[in-house]
C-alpha cells in the first residue's frame, strides 16, 4: 500500500471526511488549557445557546467540515470547536514517546491496568478548562468517535456543565478485533506510517496514534462511566460501520436512561455528503425538544 492510499484513507477514516472549502470567519486562537497549548476557533453569536465539538482520533476540528458547523450556526447557536491535545494545531507531545500499542492491547486485553501518555479524562479535562477560559458555564457537548468517549465523560463528570450530549459513532467500550473489518485493521496497522507533513495539511497527526489509541485502550470497558450520564442524551449512527459496529451506538442508548438513538442507512465511519442535512436536523430538532422541556 502506497503512502499516498494511506494518506487518502486517513482522511475518510479518522471520523469524518474533509470539506474541501471549510472555513470559519473567527481566526484560530491558542489557550493554555491543563499546561497545554490548544487551538480552537468559535463561531456564531456569543450570546446564543454554546456547542462544543469535539473531533475524534489524530483529526482536527476542521474534519467536522463546514455543512454541519454553519447549519448549526444558522440555527441560531454559537459553536466552539477546538483540536484535542496532540493533533491539529494544539501542542504535539511527541516528547511522551511512542506506546507499543500490541503489549498495551495484550495488557488490556488480560484486565491488566497500564499506564498511558495521557488518558481519555485528560482530554474531557481539556474540554472543560476550555469552557472555562472562555467563561461558558454550561454547552451542549457534540463528539465524534473518540471524541464520542471524551464527551460521554465530560457528561458524566461534568453534568453541571453539559446542557446535553451527542455521542456521534461512538462506543462505551472498545470493539473486539475480530469485530472490525480487516480493511480498518490494515489501515490503523499502517495509518501511523502516513507522512506526517502531508496529513498536517489536512489537519491530522498520525504520530500522535500510538497516543491516542493507548489511551482508548486504558479507559477500557467504560459502561459504568456512560450509565451515570442523566442528561438528555441522543446517540447517532451509522448501520455500515466496520469499526465501531452500531451494536455499539445501540449499547450507549441502552445505558444511557431516557437517551434517544437514531441509525442511518449507507453510512459508515464517516459522514456521507446526503446524511449531513439529516443528521444536522436531526441534532437541531433534539436541542428544541431540550428547550419545549425545560
Amino acid at each position: 500500500m502506497t503512502k499516498k492510499t494511506l494518506l487518502i484513507y486517513l482522511i475518510s477514516f479518522v471520523s469524518f471526511f474533509v470539506q474541501s472549502n471549510y472555513s470559519i470567519d473567527q481566526e484560530t486562537s491558542i489557550a493554555k488549557i491543563n499546561g497545554i497549548s490548544i487551538a480552537y476557533v468559535t463561531a456564531g453569536e456569543e450570546e446564543n445557546p454554546p456547542i462544543l465539538m469535539i473531533m475524534g482520533l489524530v483529526a482536527s476540528h476542521k474534519v467536522w467540515g463546514e455543512k454541519i458547523v454553519n447549519g448549526l450556526i444558522d440555527d441560531g447557536y454559537r459553536v466552539i470547536l477546538f483540536d484535542n491535545r496532540d493533533t491539529g494545531n494544539s501542542e504535539k507531545l511527541d516528547e511522551l514517546g511512542k506506546p507499543n500499542l500490541y503489549w498495551k492491547y495484550f495488557l488490556y486485553s488480560l484486565g491488566f491496568g497500564f499506564g498511558a501518555p495521557y488518558t481519555l479524562e485528560d482530554m474531557a479535562d481539556d474540554g472543560v478548562e476550555l469552557l472555562d477560559h472562555l467563561q461558558i458555564d454550561k454547552a451542549h457537548i457534540i463528539g465524534a468517535s473518540m471524541g464520542g468517549m471524551i464527551a460521554q465523560i465530560i457528561a458524566s463528570k461534568y453534568p453541571e456543565r453539559t446542557s446535553s450530549l451527542v455521542s456521534l459513532m461512538s462506543s462505551p467500550k472498545i470493539p473486539k478485533v475480530s469485530e472490525i473489518s480487516d480493511k480498518n485493521q490494515e489501515n490503523l496497522r499502517n495509518m501511523e506510517n502516513v507522512e506526517a507533513k502531508s496529513a498536517q495539511d489536512y489537519g491530522f497527526y498520525p504520530r500522535a496514534l500510538p497516543r491516542q489509541l493507548t489511551a482508548i485502550f486504558r479507559a477500557g470497558d467504560r459502561s459504568d462511566i456512560v450509565s451515570n450520564i442523566a442528561v438528555p442524551t441522543l446517540v447517532l449512527h451509522g448501520e455500515e460501520d466496520t469499526l465501531l459496529p452500531v451494536k455499539y451506538g445501540k449499547l450507549t442508548a441502552e445505558l444511557i436512561p431516557n437517551s434517544t438513538l437514531k441509525t442511518y442507512k449507507d453510512m459508515g465511519h464517516n459522514l456521507p455528503e446526503k446524511i449531513i442535512p439529516v443528521l444536522t436536523e436531526d441534532i437541531i430538532s433534539f436541542y428544541k425538544q431540550i428547550d419545549e422541556i425545560f
